[in-house]
């Protein structure tokens, strides 16, 4: 029989000394624990890809511990308010997905009795937010009950420290042996979770001390107690949106544009630039009413007014981008057609999510306002001392994204002005209004998402092989459709690299292009992404750039997106996500998932949307809870050569007999054509 552990706690009315604010360097080290928590998996971030390895670990009958910093389940779908899901037509039509992924999208079609109850025109299935955590957390209640796992849920709880040591057992590099969380719940008096925008409760959460507004649990997690040593107690997997958990822990990693080379030869900068990631979105809800509304400006809308635009003329519609995303449609409207889109008119009682990238995208670029702190940040800022980890984000970026999101609702509603179009193509729409509040479908008082869509993260650097001298990555190369015998790359790269580039491409000629018997020029466009033999799950989006501003800050009148930052951007391949890409460096016992996972600045643009994220999150929690039955440690998986991993063949045999895909169908080195895709 399972069981589902809710910890949820309140706690009386702290000291007043203990209320006062704390400097982000001088976080006091950690009373008692008020819990020890046992697990075989803790998975930290309760988004997709968290969702999925603890629905997998559950299914696998393991005792699973799921943090969040928010207190819903599913992230993107979710917390994130982005439940619109991204999706290829020919992946969808074939439903080429993993179980869960699949599970999910029948769940929600049986709740609304439709797939879209939106009737967006971005994708098959628009749904209210707030239905996404329901219907994930029924899931993963389910999956525990099917075959005895146990669920341990944290909703509203952050990692703050970790204990890393070495396990005597075996391995190369050490293992956390521990973690160290906080769980926030109101203080007496206080109003309910969700009535503060992160912004204002982010730092509080990440210091041990009660607060005038909240209330901490201290909760140590360990592994579960075992009759004898494993070479891996348990297993850690890090699915929080940011990368935290490899900030933490200091291991290596990227952040941001990665230099120029073959491997990245659209790369926008030569050196590589930390602080240039993707924007970020807090989303919101917007209600059709039959009435006007009365709309009141805000305080700071005239900072960011000069930021807000349609962007392109054939989107130039209120109406157009108003379904774009339409979450909710009781009744449909009449059929409508703009800029060669079809759609159907909006009417009284639609409610629209909002995510656009000249509105609520907020895109900074600089070192004075990036979000995901670099590792000198990190350092700067003590965060990389002992009990100073703060959740490595810039608090005062966050703000400003939400000042900023709160703008372009009231520049679609009054405003008259855009910033790419010029006049003429603006004009008011008054019969709406911002939907807020606890009971709205963001679950905020203030009516904006929980947590903003991260796009990009902290990714990691695999382990170094023969092959990959300097740590495993997926690169743009490696899905691309892009003809690199494009003038522009015959002039960006030096010859040497721009034949290095045709060589990696052509790995068959390879010898041939570099000793210059052929010429680059003749070399056949590649119709596949790369092929790995350790493929655990698989993917399907193009690359998609949502790119970061020139100068700070990114509302700046005139400014302008980093140049070159949408050269990498177009069609992929349907590509694949090996368990290289998930074992860092260093730590024995941590998998990591979702957006952090060892792939380049480019590349992670394409692995980014939903179905990615479970299909990494569900290789993950497979991949911990084989390596604890097989008493293996999963870098042991893909030693060289891997080909002749028996173990490693057992593990892709399981994935795919459970219903996740480790290849799309007829992936093969001898099938090169793949263009059919869309």
């Amino acid at each position: 029989m399972h069981k589902l552990i809710r910890h949820l706690a309140t706690f009386p009315l702290g000291l007043i000394l203990s209320q006062l604010v704390i400097p982000l360097t001088l976080a006091k080290p950690p009373r008692t624990p008020d819990e020890t928590v046992e697990c075989e998996i803790l998975v930290v971030g309760g988004g997709l890809a968290g969702t999925a390895a603890a629905y997998e670990g559950l299914l696998a009958g393991k005792t699973v511990c799921v943090t969040e910093i928010t207190d819903w389940v599913g992230g993107q779908i979710s917390a994130q308010g982005t439940s619109a899901l991204d999706e290829r037509p020919t992946q969808r039509s074939r439903l080429i997905y993993p179980r869960g992924y699949l599970e999910l999208r029948k769940r929600i079609e049986q709740h609304y009795g439709q797939l879209n109850p939106g009737d967006c025109w971005v994708s098959e299935s628009c749904f209210l937010p707030e239905d996404g955590d329901r219907i994930l957390m029924r899931m993963l209640e389910d999956a525990a009950n099917k075959h005895d796992g146990t669920l341990k849920w944290f909703p509203s709880t952050v990692v703050k420290e970790l204990e890393i040591g070495r396990n005597t057992q075996g391995g190369t590099g050490k293992q956390i042996l521990s973690a160290i969380a906080i769980q926030h719940s109101p203080a007496e008096g206080q109003p309910p979770l969700n009535t503060y925008p992160l912004s204002e409760t982010l730092e509080d959460a990440y210091r041990y001390e009660n607060s005038p507004r909240f209330d901490k649990k201290i909760i140590r997690f360990t592994p579960q107690k075992h009759d004898q040593k494993e070479p891996a107690d348990w297993y850690v997997i890090e699915a929080t949106e940011t990368g935290e958990i490899i900030g933490l822990t200091d291991i290596p990693y990227r952040l941001g544009i990665d230099p120029r080379s073959y491997l990245e030869p659209s790369s926008s900068s030569v050196t590589g630039d930390p602080y240039c990631t993707q924007g970020f979105t807090y989303t919101f809800a917007m209600e059709t009413t039959e009435e006007p509304q009365t709309h009141e400006m805000p305080d700071f809308y005239l900072q960011y007014a000069p930021y807000y635009s349609y962007e392109l003329e054939r989107l130039a519609n209120f109406d157009l981008v108003y379904t774009y995303r339409r979450i909710w449609s009781p009744k449909k409207g009449e059929s409508k057609k703009f800029g060669g889109i079809n759609f159907t008119v909006p009417t009284p009682g639609d409610i629209s999510m909002q995510n656009w990238t000249w509105g609520n995208d907020y895109r900074p670029g600089t070192s004075q306002d990036n979000l995901i702190y670099t590792r000198q940040q990190l350092q700067e800022t003590g965060q990389l001392n002992p009990g100073g980890w703060m959740g490595g984000l810039r608090t005062e970026t966050l703000r400003k994204g939400e000042e900023n999101a709160l703008g372009y609702f009231y520049w679609l509603v009054r405003g008259t002005t855009d910033s790419q179009l010029g006049e003429g193509f603006k004009k008011v729409n008054t019969n709406h209004r911002f939907l807020s509040g606890l009971d709205s479908p963001m679950g905020t008082k203030h009516g904006l998402s929980k947590y903003p869509y991260m796009r990009e993260a902290r990714r990691i650097i695999g382990r170094e092989s023969f092959a990959y001298k300097n740590g495993f990555m997926m690169t743009e190369i490696d899905i691309s459709r892009r003809n690199y015998q494009d003038e522009y790359y015959k002039k960006t790269l030096s010859p040497d690299t721009y034949r290095r580039l045709h060589a990696t491409i052509r790995r068959w000629e390879g010898f041939g292009i570099l000793s210059g018997k052929i010429a680059p020029s003749d070399v056949v466009r590649r119709r596949r992404s790369t092929i790995y033999p350790d493929s655990v799950g698989i993917g399907h989006y193009a690359i998609d750039f949502h790119p970061c501003m020139t100068y700070h800050p990114p509302e700046k009148p005139n400014n302008t997106e980093r140049e070159g930052e949408r050269r990498g951007a177009g069609q992929a391949y349907p590509f694949q996500v090996p368990l290289r890409a998930m074992i860092p460096q260093k730590i024995d016992n941590l998998l990591v998932t979702g957006k952090s996972i060892a792939v380049s600045h480019i590349a992670a643009a394409a692995y980014r949307v939903h179905s990615f994220e479970w299909s990494s999150g569900a290789a993950a929690g497979t991949a911990a809870a084989f390596a604890l039955d097989e008493k293996i440690l999963p870098y042991e998986l893909v030693q060289e050569p891997i080909f002749r991993s028996e173990k490693l063949t057992k593990l892709r045999e399981k994935l795919d007999k459970n219903g996740n895909p480790t290849t799309f169908p007829d992936t093969s080195i001898f099938n090169n054509n793949w263009d059919n895709w869309k």
